[in-house]
């Protein structure tokens, strides 16, 4: 997009890295291997584009915990059980270890780390096609050979070019051996060891700035003030009286102090976790002198009384805002603020990955240059957009981990005179143009509040947990202030003070690994009074992934036979909340084309049920409402294998997921528009791969609040004690957006005896 004129902006590149402390212990392995995999793929990789572009300036954002376990894996020779198990011997693997590497070592994106590799693909169909847990299906050498290609997947594509024994043991495809995969991770190590002195060279030459964010991740103003940060407090609440401020404090302290130790440097800036902020956090911050610190568009919309406005491309209408610098006045001096604009970072994780790299870099450049057309009539001279983000997570649903995309952004920013990369604490230093900000509002950067940590039976239940465990700690603190293992027992606390914990506890989040989650959470719990000698209690025996009772799990908990009647569940005795769920997740683009926000599932005896609760966003716009909706729904029995055919929708993208190569027997269309139910239909599949229309069949339906459907398993073919698998589909003019779930297909089984009546 070209300009005839065109004021300087500004953009600061804000890459975040985080992993939690996957051990039991401070020496022990690491239970989960993501902080070797990001760091073989990740963590070095992303800063090294500074090398490639003079011009390129970088900020990053490293949680010390993570550091720590970086410099553990490079120089300690820390492992992994996925590590263990890479390096030993193909005829030692027990069955536990054939089971673990069957339901864990296809961990990895099936479209862009699983497909393009012949071998690695051919192996997935075989376990796929198995059902998963048949270690039959692998001879002890495919055994080998899968751990050996899932940790190659997960290792740099530029790594793999540049480095000639990668290079050779790519190639090989099949029959690696022991000493194969021993090298393979000692070059996961070398690659690992580098990143510490790289990171440290660039802030040197100040290519890139290196921030910080408490120790262990932990929410701040959840710490500073929980009882406030509850939405539905309950009086007399045990959780009322939890008071963690002066962790909040240590753990901030900690993580500058242990910053400055490693890189030689103290950071300037703090990343709150999850960029949650409340004016207790600023003050905190500020009396440890931090000079700035970060949070998003909408916390600032909230702070200002001013809400940016995005057209239906999600483009701001009004960026001016947002594209300034702000100053905060707390009791010890000013702290900086800087807010992320929000739809640029939502697309780079959630959205650009299924469309082609080249495109959609030139998408955000041509994002970039609109929002800079918009500050023509500023009556200032100086503008920041911070684009700002998880740097970790996005880059293996890309082709080519995302070289491609960010080759081809960095060099359409750097090429362009009009615009300059710059290092945060740099700019802010040179900033005349600060605005004042008289308040902050309390929340984070997911819906403005911190429902995702707190707020949720399961949840809370965590956090009473962590607060017995504490007030045993500080009475033996101040029976014992001397006591050599207080210090250990103090990180025990700080660790499971950590966000991660509470945000995989409950609803609605499902890592499919929770029980991971939790035992590390519980164990860590544990450690502090062992490191006391004290007792433990009980309660942390019982796993807290067992207790959610107040909310519908993911699958149904009973059969439910509920009234088609289109209203939302609101009583907390209603059916429905017996019913299992699906959530569809949001972002800039699933906000406004997505057609429900949750999907409830059941059946009885004779009929499966669906209720549709609708997407929010849609409602409340009435530009958007008159669009034409579509929702597919793709079923078939379990047992049923003939006279099926696969998902006719058309690929708006190249993604290919693993359900998208699945066959069906029945499809059911829906389709709103002007917020009618418009086209309610069933399509039944017949040999030839061929689909046709069914007429006459009686699907009940209400549509007023929400969705309902009942459909009698009779049409559908699917008699007593015989399962029905489903997945659902996202559609726009029969081009599908995105499958619900993406990885498998949901499944509910008609009793095998109906009910006496």
């Amino acid at each position: 997009m070209m300009m005839s004129q065109s004021k300087k902006l500004s953009i600061a590149f804000y890459w975040h890295m985080h992993q939690p402390a996957y051990q039991l212990s401070h020496n022990g392995d690491y239970l989960m291997p993501w902080v070797r995999l990001h760091a073989v793929k990740d963590y070095l990789d992303m800063a090294l584009w500074t090398k490639k572009f003079e011009k390129l300036k970088l900020n990053f954002n490293f949680v010390p915990a993570l550091v720590d376990s970086i410099i553990d894996y490079g120089e300690n020779g820390a492992h992994d059980i996925h590590s263990r198990l890479t390096i030993t011997p193909e005829d030692n693997f027990t069955d536990e270890d054939k089971i673990f590497i069957l339901n864990n070592f296809f961990d990895a994106n099936y479209q862009t780390m699983i497909l393009p590799n012949n071998e690695y693909h051919r192996l997935y169909q075989i376990v796929q096609a198995a059902g998963g847990n048949d270690i039959s299906v692998l001879s002890n050498q495919e055994y080998a050979d899968l751990t050996a290609l899932f940790n190659l997947a997960w290792t740099d594509p530029s790594f793999k070019t540049s480095n000639s024994e990668l290079k050779k043991l790519v190639k090989k495809e099949k029959n690696y051996t022991l000493e194969d995969r021993e090298k393979i991770i000692q070059i996961q190590r070398e690659i690992i060891a580098k990143i510490v002195p790289t990171l440290k060279k660039l802030a040197e030459k100040n290519d890139i700035e290196i921030t910080t964010s408490p120790y262990y991740h932990p929410i701040l103003p959840i710490l500073l003030d929980y009882k406030n940060v509850k939405k539905n407090p309950i009086p007399d609440d045990e959780l009322s009286s939890l008071k963690t401020d002066l962790d909040a404090k240590l753990q901030t302290k900690m993580a500058l102090d242990r910053m400055e130790e490693v890189f030689g440097k103290r950071p300037k800036g703090i990343w709150p976790s999850e960029q949650c902020v409340s004016g207790k956090t600023l003050e905190m911050l500020s009396s440890l002198g931090v000079t700035w610190s970060i949070s998003d568009e909408g916390i600032l919309a909230n702070s200002i009384n001013f809400e940016f406005e995005h057209d239906f491309k999600g483009y701001i209408k009004e960026p001016y805002h947002l594209l300034k610098t702000y100053q905060y006045k707390t009791k010890n001096s000013d702290i900086q603020m800087i807010f992320r604009e929000s739809t640029i970072p939502n697309l780079i994780s959630f959205e650009y990955q299924n469309h082609n790299p080249i495109a959609t870099a030139n998408d955000l450049y041509d994002r970039i240059k609109v929002l800079q057309s918009k500050i023509l009539s500023s009556p200032d001279n100086e503008h920041l957009l911070t684009i700002a983000l998880d740097g970790e997570n996005c880059w293996e649903n890309y082709l080519e981990d995302g070289a491609s995309f960010l080759k081809t952004l960095y060099t359409l920013i750097t090429e362009d005179d009009t615009l300059e990369t710059v290092l945060i604490s740099d700019y802010l230093e040179k900033s005349k143009e600060k605005k004042v900000l008289n308040k902050i509002s309390s929340g984070s950067w997911i819906n403005r509040n911190f429902k995702l940590w707190v707020d949720e039976p399961v949840k809370d239940l965590a956090w009473t947990y962590l607060k017995r465990v504490r007030q045993d700690f500080s009475e033996f603190v101040k029976r014992e202030p001397l006591n050599p293992n207080i210090e250990a027992a103090r990180k025990e606390l700080f660790i499971c003070e950590g966000s991660d914990w509470f945000w995989w506890y409950g609803e609605p989040n499902d890592s499919g690994r929770d029980n991971i989650f939790d035992f590390i959470f519980r164990t860590r719990l544990k450690n502090i009074y062992r490191y006391l000698d004290l007792d433990t209690p009980k309660y942390l025996d019982e796993p807290l992934t067992d207790m959610s009772t107040s909310k519908p799990s993911k699958y149904p908990r009973s059969l439910i036979t509920p009234e088609i009647n289109g209203l939302n569940v609101t009583n907390e005795n209603d059916i429905w909340n017996n019913a299992g769920f699906i959530e569809i997740p949001d972002g800039p683009v699933l906000r406004d084309s997505k057609l429900f926000d949750k999907i409830r599932f059941g059946n009885d005896e004779n009929n499966f049920y669906l209720k549709f609760h609708l997407n929010k966003y849609i409602k409340e716009n009435s530009d958007l409402s008159k669009k034409t909706y579509q929702m597919y729904i793709y079923l078939r029995k379990a047992s049923h294998r003939q006279d099926l055919a696969p998902v006719r929708l058309i690929n708006k993208t190249r993604n290919i997921s693993p359900v998208s190569m699945e066959k069906f027997h029945n499809e059911i269309q829906i389709a709103i528009r002007n917020d009618k139910l418009q086209l309610l239909r069933i399509i039944k599949a017949i040999p030839g791969d061929m689909w046709v229309l069914e007429h006459s069949k009686p699907i009940e339906a209400a549509y007023d609040e929400v969705l309902d459907l009942k459909i009698p398993f009779d049409i559908l073919g699917v008699k007593n004690g015989e399962t029905l698998e489903f997945l659902f589909i996202n559609a726009n003019y029969g081009i599908k957006d995105f499958y619900i779930p993406n990885e498998t297909v949901l499944a509910v089984t008609r009793p095998a005896v109906a009910a006496v009546k």
